[in-house]
């Protein structure tokens, strides 16, 4: 039983992962096409919302991907293509949103929530240790405690 399962396991993890580029998809100039995999992995699927379109088997991204290499086909620049394709689709588009005012939240919401949780934590572990502490017991007090704990 063993076996089987490592023989499964085994031919599972030989399978290498699929890359989303199609070899109908690769630029015959190698200089091109490192420039258009380097603008693909900047660029988010709008599909997957978690992946680059470099990294997407999606529909929409092998379009991006086939837009980003007719730009550079066309002799446009890295920044002129990520520009026209923010200009068509937004900044969502871009995995690493630039820093600007508008982006100013998106950025700073984690040092913002990071902070409050640290205020939080103070404030908590403050209330905690200024619990009011009550006089020690006199020794009559301890003589009467005494008396009822004894069975």
């Amino acid at each position: 039983m063993i076996r089987v399962f490592v023989a499964l396991f085994l031919c599972i993890a030989s399978v290498a992962p699929a890359f989303a580029v199609n070899p109908d998809e690769v630029l015959a100039d190698p200089t091109l096409e490192a420039r258009a995999r380097a603008i693909s992995a900047k660029l988010r699927c709008m599909v997957c919302q978690n992946q680059s379109i470099d990294d997407s088997n999606a529909e929409l991204a092998k379009d991006l991907r086939l837009l980003v290499r007719e730009r550079l086909e066309s002799g446009d620049t890295d920044e002129a293509v990520i520009a026209y394709v923010v200009s068509r689709y937004g900044e969502f588009v871009l995995l690493k949103p630039h820093f600007e005012a508008k982006t100013l939240l998106l950025w700073g919401m984690p040092v913002v929530l990071l902070c409050l949780g640290a205020v939080t934590l103070i404030v908590a572990a403050r209330r905690r240790g200024a619990r009011p502490v009550g006089a020690p017991l006199s020794d009559e007090e301890k003589e009467k405690l005494d008396k009822l704990l004894r069975p």
